[in-house]
């Protein structure tokens, strides 16, 4: 597996799992329960990961969320 991103922001992972999974993607999430037990400090990122194999369809998936969070979402 790979690391694909890393992030605190509850609606990209919720979002992104979504989409990975909808692909057929396998996600692991890493952290998570970490990032919970710091509190509201956002001192452990949580880290998406995927097969190597799917890295390529993945990142082009992350590149769509960036694309919308910038107001592009035709």
């Amino acid at each position: 597996m790979i690391e694909l991103i890393r992030t605190n922001d509850p609606v990209l992972i919720s979002w992104l799992r979504a989409q990975l999974d909808g692909a057929g993607i396998e996600v692991l999430v890493l952290d998570e329960h970490m990032s919970i037990l710091d509190g509201s400090v956002l001192a452990i990122p949580r880290r998406i990961m995927v097969a190597e194999r799917h890295q390529a369809e993945a990142q082009e998936i992350l590149a769509e969320a960036d694309h919308i969070a910038q107001g592009h979402n035709e």
